[in-house]
């Protein structure tokens, strides 16, 4: 196989995986394996646990290789180097979803890709009951700007803890558009209630793009 890769005649899709868990781990890096054909396969750089860090976009901009991230988001650090290098990251939750797209990629099926746009990043100050069932966070807007419809998730120590959408947002006891950096705010997060403080919110949007070689 190195002969055939060394040759030319195989191609390599080189990737970063990092995972919640180290049992996710493990299993994704064996569905990688079984990925692949005599003129494609995958090799996977480094695999891990925990949030995404520095050395993981460190390795990932020097080989060209995306960064996938299972669960688990990049420390601030490693965002900010994301940024700069402009290093590709693949966020999933389903281990078949994670696999699907590598094989998509790997096989050249160029459907439309799924672009996420952050737009806002908040911290959890406070929680307290919104009605019967609900509850809701107290928040601070750290960056950019919420507003209601956004997709979110809601992250504890860099581990994503849910995917959920901002059902409300309020300003004191007004319902309000939107509310931008430095500000408090009170949000309802839909289907969830698993909320402490000093959890952090992510707002994102998405752009289907259609993908282009070259």
């Amino acid at each position: 196989m190195l002969a055939r890769i060394q040759a030319g005649e195989q191609k390599e899709v080189a990737v970063v995986v990092k995972a919640d868990v180290q049992g996710s781990a493990e299993a994704i890096v064996q569905a990688m394996e079984k990925i692949g054909n005599d003129e494609v396969r995958v090799r996977v750089l480094h695999s891990g646990v925990g949030a995404i860090t520095e050395s993981d976009v460190s390795l990932a901009a020097a080989t060209g290789a995306p960064i996938i991230g299972f669960h688990v988001r990049p420390n601030a650090k490693a965002r900010e180097m994301i940024e700069r290098q402009k290093v590709r990251m693949k966020y999933f939750d389903v281990i078949y979803h994670l696999t699907e797209e590598v094989a998509k990629e790997m096989a050249g099926i160029w459907g439309p890709e799924r672009i996420e746009h952050v737009v806002g990043r908040a911290e959890v100050k406070e929680v307290f009951n919104a009605g019967k069932r609900d509850k809701a966070a107290g928040l601070l807007v750290l960056e950019g700007g919420i507003k209601k419809g956004l997709f979110a998730r809601l992250t504890r120590a860099d581990v994503i803890v849910s995917k959920t959408v901002i059902a409300s947002l309020r300003r004191f006891k007004d319902d309000v558009p939107e509310v931008r950096t430095g500000l408090e705010c009170g949000v309802v997060l839909q289907d969830t209630n698993d909320i402490k403080p000093g959890d952090m919110l992510e707002l994102f949007d998405i752009e289907m793009r259609d993908r282009t070689i070259g």
